[in-house]
């Protein structure tokens, strides 16, 4: 089948734009890993984005007097690209930096967008027309959209500027974040956010009245003897 896709012209060029349109998209993936820091990863997606493309390659190069087969090259570029885009977008990886500034500094602002589990440093500010709230909140990029859902619920005003950090150390945000732990406590009831109360405090009470009880018989006893 695939050589008598090769010996038609419409064949021809329709493989030599699909297999352009992978290459490509590959080679997106592979530089925005490198990026990232994912290196090993981006190691095996160039693997496989060599092989493509030299198939691809080889495929003009045996017809290049054949022009539809360079415009297929051409377009299969350029769609590479864009399904390579949007892929990475639908991948989300690594985390994402918004500044928030906010009009209203007398609103809960931090307190809100902490009980749903994001991690926010705040402070206050001056602007032209007066104070301001800002603030800083990590967050993965998957829950990017999310976040600025909720600023947006508190204050629909609010001045809102992301960018990717390069590099994350410390902090018990990062912690949280890495572990996965954003989000999933507001899913837990009252009762299991409650830290487990200690046995302790209990049994002494009990032998704080035990002591009461000896003292009240002893004196008792001393009074009958008197």
């Amino acid at each position: 089948m695939l050589s008598s896709l090769l010996s038609n012209v419409y064949g021809m060029v329709l493989i030599i734009l699909i297999i352009n349109i992978v290459y490509v998209t590959f080679s997106t993936m592979r530089m925005i890993l490198t990026l990232k820091g994912r290196r090993y990863l981006a190691a095996l997606v160039s693997m496989v984005e060599i092989v493509v493309y030299i198939l691809g390659l080889g495929l003009v190069l045996d017809n290049l007097d054949q022009i539809q087969n360079l415009i297929a090259y051409a377009i299969g570029f350029g769609i590479g690209i864009i399904v390579g885009s949007i892929i990475e977008e639908k991948l989300a990886l690594g985390y994402i930096t918004v500044n928030v500034v906010s009009a209203n500094p007398d609103l809960a602002f931090t307190r809100k967008l902490r009980d749903k589990g994001y991690g926010v440093t705040s402070w206050s500010s001056y602007g032209m027309e007066g104070d301001r709230l800002s603030m800083q909140i990590l967050t993965p990029r998957k829950y990017e959209l999310k976040l600025y859902q909720s600023i947006k619920e508190i204050d629909p005003k609010a001045f809102i500027i992301s960018y990717e950090p390069k590099q994350i150390r410390g902090g018990f945000v990062v912690k949280q974040v890495r572990a996965g732990r954003l989000f999933k406590n507001k899913n837990k009831k009252p009762e299991e956010n409650k830290p487990p109360q200690s046995s302790e405090p209990v049994e002494h009470k009990e032998a704080l009245e035990t002591d009461d009880t000896n003292q009240v018989e002893q004196v008792n006893k001393d009074k009958e003897n008197d």
